[in-house]
C-alpha cells in the first residue's frame, strides 16, 4: 500500500510552525497594512494639495486602499494573501512617485 507523500509531511509542517508563529505574522502583516495605508493617504492628500498630476494622488490613494484590504485580510488569518496585497499595494505607490 502506498503512502501520500503529502500527508506523510503535513505533520512536520505542522511542528515546525505553531499557534504563536501564526498569530505573530497575523499581527505582522495587520500592523504594516494599517501603516502602509496611513502613510498612503497622507501621501496621498500632501501630492492632493501641491501641483502633481491628478495620477499621482489617485495612485497613492489607490495603494493606500490596497494596503488597507491587505491589513483586513490578515487580521482574518489570510496571511500570504495579505503579504501579497501589500507587495502590490506599494509597487502602486511606487508608481505614482515615479510619476511625480
Amino acid at each position: 500500500m502506498a503512502q501520500d507523500p503529502e500527508a506523510a509531511q503535513a505533520p512536520e509542517a505542522d511542528e515546525e510552525y505553531g499557534i504563536e508563529d501564526a498569530r505573530r505574522a497575523r499581527w505582522t502583516a495587520t500592523g504594516t497594512g494599517a501603516l502602509l495605508t496611513l502613510a498612503g493617504l497622507a501621501a496621498a492628500l500632501l501630492r492632493l494639495t501641491g501641483t502633481a498630476p491628478a495620477l499621482v494622488p489617485a495612485a497613492y490613494a489607490l495603494g493606500a486602499a490596497v494596503c488597507a484590504l491587505a491589513a483586513a485580510l490578515a487580521s482574518r488569518g489570510r496571511t500570504r494573501r495579505a503579504l501579497w496585497l501589500l507587495i502590490g499595494g506599494v509597487m502602486i505607490m511606487a508608481v505614482g512617485d515615479q510619476a511625480d
